[in-house]
């Protein structure tokens, strides 16, 4: 039988760093040592209060289908967080728990876009946005942000690239590949703009929890009619659990609702009841002591890429990236990556993941590894440059 794609699988790009993984990993399969700074995702286990609270709800029997809005304990333990931590009203009613951020991604935009319709995001930006815009027949509108926009989009950009076909912006604060936060200013006077335009707001906070250079923050602190995407993924630690959730203006729940039992059902019920662990005292103490590791990782590796011949334009002031410019090294990041990988057994990202805004004199680096291992990959890019 002749295969027959849909027309959008021609612009729907894969993510190269998984593919970088395959290589990283089949390497590793060979026998040689790899050095893992190009994934984004927490090296930390899952946190043994969720954990135990996962295998508890195994035993108990807690398999079987929630409401596709989600375990009514969970999302009421999400709206205590925004209260206690972050001193945000949130009604439970507004809050549906996903499979993970990127089920809620897909869910909202769902809701949202018609074919032709366009979606304002930032370039660099995380590279499935654009994708997910393309399965619906939308048109992803990218926004050249640099290390003078803080690799984030503000309010004066927005005309530049506005249309009347504009449904929404989509915002990541903090951002991957750079790990920028946007200034509560930008965010309120985005989300103005956005609302005088008719368009929605998306805030993408699945590295809400990883902050270092300034309290932690939501936009829901300053919109009521928005939606806020996060995750257990980054900050907590639950990469396999798959797991997020969506904070949605009143208005849109019921066809969020809907349209959830259609997509997907539900999000694991053992996650979920696992999820509710991840607020506990305990656990907190543990995510934050993390957080400060993370921080410690940072500290270390930028002085050390600057050393190197990288440029570090921007201090990261969350997740766990380093956006780094390559240009001094290579004109073109990708061989630049691939090389490092073959011959110094070191895995990074290069910029072509995360758009077209001279990808090739970006590198990101995560700092997703122990210490140890991250000054071990110093030492062997230092090998490699030194040729």
């Amino acid at each position: 039988m002749q295969c027959k794609h849909a027309a959008h699988m021609d612009k729907i790009q894969p993510f190269r760093v998984m593919q970088l993984l395959a290589e990283a990993r089949k390497l590793e399969a060979e026998g040689r040592s790899i050095i893992h700074m190009e994934v984004g995702e927490p090296d930390f286990d899952t946190p043994q209060p969720i954990i135990e609270a996962g295998i508890q709800a195994l035993k108990e029997g807690r398999t079987h289908y929630t409401p596709a809005t989600g375990e009514m304990a969970l999302r009421q333990a999400i709206s205590d967080y925004y209260r206690q931590q972050l001193h945000i009203d949130i009604a439970v009613e507004r809050i549906l728990i996903t499979p993970g951020a990127s089920g809620a991604l897909q869910l909202v935009l769902s809701v949202l876009i018609n074919p032709g319709e366009q979606v304002v995001m930032a370039d660099p930006g995380y590279p499935c946005n654009r994708n997910f815009v393309y399965l619906l027949g939308g048109e992803p509108v990218t926004v050249d942000v640099s290390a003078q926009t803080h690799f984030q989009i503000n309010a004066d950009l927005l005309p530049d690239v506005w249309t009347e076909q504009c449904r929404a912006l989509l915002l990541a604060s903090p951002s991957n590949p750079t790990g920028t936060i946007i200034a509560r200013k930008d965010m309120q006077a985005m989300i103005a703009y956005a609302h005088d335009h008719d368009a929605v707001v998306i805030v993408d906070e699945i590295y809400q929890g990883l902050c270092y250079q300034q309290p932690v923050y939501s936009a829901l602190e300053l919109s009521d009619d928005i939606f806020v995407i996060n995750s257990f993924s980054k900050y907590f630690g639950m990469t396999g659990w798959r797991l997020g959730w969506v904070v949605a203006p009143e208005g849109y729940v019921g066809d969020l609702d809907k349209l959830a039992q259609n997509l997907y059902l539900a999000a694991s019920t053992p996650a979920q009841v696992a999820a509710i662990s991840a607020f506990n005292v305990e656990t907190v103490q543990i995510l934050q002591q993390r957080v400060e590791i993370y921080r410690q990782r940072r500290d270390y590796l930028i002085p050390e890429l600057e050393a190197l011949g990288f440029k570090v334009p921007i201090i990261p002031d969350g997740a766990f990236y380093i956006y780094a410019d390559c240009s001094a090294l290579t004109d073109d990041s990708l061989d630049f990556c691939q090389q490092v990988l073959h011959q110094a057994g070191v895995a990074i990202t290069p910029g072509l993941d995360f758009g077209d805004n001279h990808p090739q004199k970006y590198i990101r680096f995560a700092y997703t590894t122990d210490l140890d291992s991250l000054k071990e990959g110093v030492r062997r890019l230092r090998t490699f440059i030194a040729g």
